[in-house]
């Protein structure tokens, strides 16, 4: 049925139709006329002026009708040459202030207008040129709109205003289009012109009065932003998903169905190159809407669409985490068959080099047993693509090709001698020549990081050395573009997750040229650079001298306000304000470097020179296939190193597997074999060897892990002669994320020791926590507890921690391996009796027993992060796994509760590695807590408690309940004797399982 509406529309076209009929040609002689009289001073060629007469009337004529404007584009096609595009801008700009207003807006601008979308989508000719003419005449048209605008102001008619400024809104959205697809100028420039347009639009063009223009605009919005070099590339691509969603408020299936497909398939691109979430959601995500796309683009009806979407389709499925990796690559493979029957060389040349690339590609990752003959299949589909990528007409996909015909021939197994050196390496230096440091910072370092590794594949250690240092200096320029907030801790990680392999590589150079400092650096350097980043930013207050803080506040506002004007596009020239940039912040390094060195300045030297003689540190770092040992104390002039050979990786990463799986599934059996597994651990690290490197005067022992090293309870390792660590280094053995954050610690001076905070058993399960709590709060003279039901979030949240020396949490905690961001310590009135109406895991997480927590009444590891500690000398963490890291990802960074609490501004934390006994868990902490007031150190008290523990009888753990008058009613004291008594080993602590789980982490 037909609605009053429907027709209205169809009576408002017929009537607009008619009357273009006849006003059209009164336009085009108009137009004509006006090309007759010479507006112009300057000497035109003939030819051109010829060509603009017969070809603007025409195009007006025919609404911009391309197969009636061919013939006359192809017959003047020398016309079009580099100098047509800067002649016609010139021409107009002279000749529109010498003719009236209405043949400038009614008839000027109409035929340059659709004459220039013309040209834009001419077939032949240099299309970047031809771009390039469509370029300004978007930017004349731009000016004409806005000296029009000032005029109608002059009016005050609001009505004719607000129509033209649509007007001048649809130019703005049509320069953002032509920006994004020039060819020409620095790309970062041209993309940041076409966001200033959109946003431009988007203040004249509004959801309601013009949704399906504020739609359009939204669009070419989300592809500006996807694209964007300047800035965080995570939040720009963000920025893409949100303007794109935005975009299909109003792009729906059933009303706009070509558009709706349209944005589907820029949206699967954005989840295809998305930093944030889960990469395997975000591939699943973009499959869906690609195929979403391809329910309107069907090969019969829109059969160039069809096959641009199945091209990204495949690229997705060569990626695809889920399913069979085989079955994933050859349903690509056959995609890319398919898209070439329709993009062929003759009528799609572009696109038929781009698919070649991608198959390329695919032919590169096969994995079944034809891997020689499908290698060759990708170089020879990569040389094709080269035919038309040439770089003289496509510099940026010509240098993509390169760059990857070089990650090829690196790898290529078919000729094992310096031919495939050399050609790696000249496909890499000629992809350099476009990829450059300022135009493309992150392919640049891609280029230069892959040039490292082919230079180390093949035995030159020299040139690895130098292309490594190079990526990794650019990285470190990258690293500081990205803002502290709003998940940018997140961000930061996945961008070091991205480049982690440089620095192993790096460090596997140095090792290899002997140079043991440099190797330390460059892992010091990968290790918990974010935690550190933070740290640094929070407290430089309290590390630097006066003036030295007032020239790094003046230097942070102003690297943040020209990283704002960068990132937002109103920098006059970011060219120079990128180079400004960089500029600012080597004076930020170089001073903050001067007086702590530390992060990207971290140096060996200065380091070693602040430990004590009788301190040792041993730092482990894991690459690709070698363990290796760095050994520091203050009387060695470089690290000493243990033999890279000594330790066997695969043995160590069998070893851990088993553990972590024995613990996950069987922790009956765990603990049980506990000791047994610990004693192999320590043959297969060679403890011993690597204490014996030790000189015999440091008595205490600090131990920097690795990935999932710092899971294991590397302190309660045996050494020969049925001794211990504990027994060599009497001093204690305690633990540090990295040299870097050791340090950091020690500058933070927490002399007091008085004001005690703490969270007492806030489930109300814990049996022995509240004897724990109450005994410890005796030892301070100052305390403040949140007991049981009162300790909930909303209660922390209105306590003031900033005068807080020591925080005790004797909770319930939850480490969660797949968010650790979501890990948590478990307050009163989080767990959920019944599960919430909808569930989301930003808000809730599923417990292994079936309970729900409600994680917004819990201390996840974020809002740690939102802490005051600033005078806090001591966090402990008495509770299940609070000292698990998230040792899954690649980035080094160090995430776990004891992180939150380290840049929060505690010296230490006392953590678990694993779910602890309630009752020996108490009579350790009061004991930790009774070494403390005899003034020493943490590690130490630690360390002491632990051997008490662990040697402690039945006997004497009743004499000394009863002589330290532990705080029982009479319920209590019955329950903890009869539990006693049923203890049945003579020292029923003695397993590692009772003592070992709590480690001191800093200082």
């Amino acid at each position: 049925m037909t609605t009053l509406g429907t027709m209205r529309l169809k009576l408002t076209k017929l009537i607009s139709d008619f009357l273009e009929s006849f006003v059209r040609p009164i336009l085009a002689a108009r137009l004509s006329h006006l090309l007759d009289k010479n507006y112009s001073d300057r000497e035109i060629p003939k030819k051109t002026l010829i060509f603009l007469k017969n070809v603007l009337p025409i195009t007006l004529i025919s609404r911009g009708n391309l197969e009636k404007i061919s013939p006359i584009l192809i017959r003047n096609i020398e016309v079009l040459d580099s100098s047509f595009p800067h002649f016609l801008r010139d021409y107009l700009l002279e000749i529109l202030p010498k003719i009236n207003i209405f043949d400038a807006l009614i008839v000027i601008k109409p035929a340059i207008s659709e004459f220039s979308s013309l040209i834009a989508e001419f077939p032949l000719g240099d299309k970047a040129n031809n771009l390039e003419i469509f370029i300004n005449v978007i930017e004349t048209v731009s000016q004409i709109d806005f000296k029009v605008l000032e005029l109608l102001s002059q009016s005050k008619n609001d009505l004719v205003i607000y129509l033209w400024s649509q007007q001048w809104a649809m130019t703005q959205n049509n320069k953002a289009a032509a920006y994004l697809d020039r060819i020409r100028g620095d790309k970062f420039e041209n993309i940041e012109k076409a966001i200033v347009a959109c946003k431009s639009a988007l203040e004249v063009r509004s959801f309601r009065a013009f949704p399906r223009q504020w739609a359009m605009t939204q669009h070419n919005l989300g592809i500006a932003y996807r694209k964007r070099i300047l800035g965080e590339r995570s939040e720009n691509i963000e920025l893409s998903i949100k303007a794109f969603n935005n975009a299909l408020e109003v792009r729906t299936f059933e009303e706009f169905s070509q558009d709706w497909a349209e944005t589907q398939n820029n949206l699967g691109i954005a989840y295809r190159n998305r930093i944030r979430g889960n990469q395997a959601e975000n591939l699943e995500q973009a499959i869906i809407c690609y195929q979403n796309s391809l329910r309107v683009y069907t090969r019969e009806t829109f059969p160039r669409q069809w096959a641009r979407v199945q091209e990204n389709l495949a690229v997705a499925y060569s990626d695809r985490v889920y399913g069979s990796r085989f079955e994933n690559i050859e349903r690509s493979l056959l995609i890319h068959q398919a898209v070439l029957e329709v993009y062929t060389q003759e009528e799609f040349p572009e696109e038929w080099a781009r698919t070649q690339h991608n198959l390329a590609s695919t032919y590169g990752q096969c994995i079944d047993e034809d891997t020689t003959e499908n290698l060759q299949k990708s170089v020879n589909a990569f040389k094709t693509a080269l035919e038309i990528r040439t770089r003289q007409n496509f510099p940026e996909a010509w240098a993509d090709t390169r760059l990857n015909l070089g990650i090829l021939y690196s790898s290529y197994p078919l000729k094992e001698n310096n031919e495939n050196l050399e050609l790696a390496i000249s496909a890499y230096q000629a992809a350099l020549e476009i990829y450059t440091l300022e135009a493309f910072p992150r392919n640049f370092a891609i280029l230069q990081g892959n040039l490292g590794f082919t230079y180390q594949a093949f035995r030159r250690p020299t040139s690895a050395y130098n292309s490594f240092d190079t990526a990794i200096n650019t990285v470190e320029v990258l690293r500081g573009e990205i803002n502290f907030g709003s998940g940018s801790e997140e961000d930061k990680q996945k961008l070091a997750e991205e480049w982690n392999s440089l620095y192993q590589g790096m460090v596997e150079v140095c090792m290899e040229q002997n140079q043991v400092t440099k190797a330390l650096e460059y892992a010091e350097l990968s290790k918990t650079r974010n935690l550190v980043e933070l740290i640094l930013t929070r407290d430089h207050h309290t590390i630097f001298p006066t003036e030295v803080v007032a020239q790094l506040d003046r230097l942070r506002d102003e690297i943040a306000s020209s990283q704002d004007q960068l990132q937002n596009a109103t920098a006059e020239d970011p060219t120079a304000l990128a180079q400004h940039l960089q500029q600012l912040r080597q004076q930020r390094n170089e001073l903050q470097d001067r007086y702590l060195s530390i992060g990207s300045g971290f140096r060996f030297d200065p380091f070693r020179l602040t430990l004590s003689d009788r301190t040792a540190i041993v730092e482990f770092y894991i690459t690709n296939d070698r363990l290796l040992v760095f050994i520091v104390t203050h009387q060695t002039q470089q690290p000493i190193i243990l033999s890279p050979d000594l330790i066997d990786l695969k043995k160590l990463a069998n070893w851990a597997n088993n553990y972590l799986n024995a613990y996950s599934n069987k922790k009956s059996h765990w603990q049980h074999r506990l000791t047994t597994r610990l004693n192999l651990l320590a043959k297969i690290l060679h403890i011993d060897e690597i204490i014996q490197q030790i000189p015999t005067e440091c008595n205490q022992l600090i131990l920097i892990p690795h990935r999932y090293l710092h899971l294991m309870p590397l302190h309660a390792l045996s050494l020969a002669g049925n001794s211990s660590l504990f027994d060599r280094f009497p001093g204690g053995v305690s633990y540090a994320p990295s040299c870097q954050l050791l340090q950091l610690s020690q500058t933070r001076q927490r002399p007091d020791f008085t004001h005690l905070f703490a969270v007492q058993n806030p489930t109300g399960d814990l049996t022995y926590t509240d004897i724990e709590v109450e005994t410890i709060q005796s030892y301070f003279s100052n305390s403040n507890l949140l007991k049981q039901k009162i300790a909930t979030r909303e209660a922390i949240d209105d306590t003031s921690l900033t005068t807080v020396h020591c925080a005790h949490f004797s909770c319930h905690g939850y480490f969660n391996t797949t968010q650790p961001r979501k890990s948590a310590l478990i307050l009163a009135n989080a767990q959920l009796n019944y599960p919430p109406t909808q569930p989301d895991t930003e808000n809730y997480l599923s417990l292994e027993n079936g309970g729900i927590l409600n994680l917004n009444k819990c201390l996840t590891l974020d809002s740690i992060f939102t802490l005051n500690l600033e005078q806090c000398r001591l966090v402990t963490l008495s509770a299940c796994e609070t000292g698990l890291i998230d040792f899954q990802n690649s980035s080094d960074e160090y995430i776990g509760l004891p992180s939150g609490f380290l840049y929060a501004g505690a010296s230490s934390v006392v953590s678990s590695l694993w779910t602890v006994n309630d009752l020996s868990t108490a009579f350790l902490m009061i004991r930790f807590y009774q070494n403390l007031q005899k003034g020493l150190a943490v590690a130490l008290a630690l360390k002491q408690a632990q051997l008490w523990l662990k040697d402690l009888t039945k006997e004497d753990l009743k004499t000394w309940i009863a002589e330290n008058q532990l705080p029982l009613n009479p319920t209590v004291r019955m329950n903890l004797r009869r539990r006693v008594y049923q203890l049945e080993d003579t020292k029923p602590f003695q397993s590692p399982f009772y003592w070992a789980a709590f480690c001191a982490i800093g200082e």
